[in-house]
């Protein structure tokens, strides 16, 4: 598989967790990442790490992004991968679930994609060429979790418009796919309880959860010229978790 020396790619909310994952990965392979978070020191400091640009954006807001996709541009004339991995994943069940939670999860998760991917477009079909990978999860297209059904719908969301957004782009050099993990390794496990990190755990197969940058091999996988003839499609990185037809 050819390297990603010369490309220039751009991973959303990539100053920690599954983002950093990637960027290290697509770092390594090659690529001049650009460190995209609304958290821009976190990302400064993440992108000094990795030896590559960063960017301080929202996704929830279009003007942001454009800046962003245009300061890329103009610093480095193209954008070749887009790694749209920023998002959200606050508790609620359905009692408590209001309109306010839904509504953020739905405009980060979703809407952040479309946005971001539309900001990246027009320079990637100025050059005819252009690999877009979502982060997605298995929670919602796959399975379900309670207190994560605003989660998983907008997870399952994603995956609506990447299907339509590929066959419009089918033409166009430009393949939009998606990567479902399972659980992730990341800072946001502290937040969860002993017994829903062993609850977890029980559910995989391999038994251990995925290292950040396992995400990130998948991503370099559909973000390679070699993957040009897949679009539209999903790769899940669970460990077997959704395998086993009983716990």
């Amino acid at each position: 598989m050819q390297d990603l020396t010369g490309q220039v790619a751009v991973v959303t909310g990539a100053a920690r967790g599954i983002g950093r994952g990637i960027a290290s990965v697509l770092a390594a392979e090659g690529a001049r990442v650009v460190i995209v978070d609304v958290d821009g020191e976190l990302a400064q400091a993440t992108a000094g790490g990795l030896g590559g640009l960063a960017v301080s954006a929202d996704v929830t807001e279009r003007a942001s992004l454009d800046v962003m996709a245009n300061r890329i541009t103009e610093e480095f004339g193209r954008i070749d991968i887009l790694a749209a991995n920023a998002g959200i994943y606050p508790f609620a069940d359905l009692e408590t679930l209001d309109e306010e939670m839904w509504s953020q999860v739905m405009d980060v998760n979703v809407g952040g994609a479309v946005r971001t991917v539309q900001a990246c477009l027009p320079t990637m079909r100025r050059r005819g060429y252009g690999r877009i990978v979502l982060t997605s999860s298995i929670t919602g297209p796959v399975t379900g979790q309670p207190g994560f059904a605003h989660y998983g719908a907008s997870k399952a969301a994603m995956l609506g418009f990447m299907r339509s957004a590929a066959v419009e782009l089918a033409r166009s050099g430009i393949t939009i796919n998606a990567v479902l993990p399972g659980n992730v390794r990341t800072p946001g496990f502290a937040d969860m309880s002993d017994e829903h990190q062993r609850r977890m755990l029980s559910s995989i197969p391999m038994g251990r959860y995925a290292e950040p940058e396992e995400v990130g091999w998948a991503v370099r996988f559909l973000a390679s010229p070699e993957a040009g003839y897949i679009t539209g499609q999903t790769l899940i990185v669970d460990g077997g978790q959704v395998l086993p037809e009983a716990p």
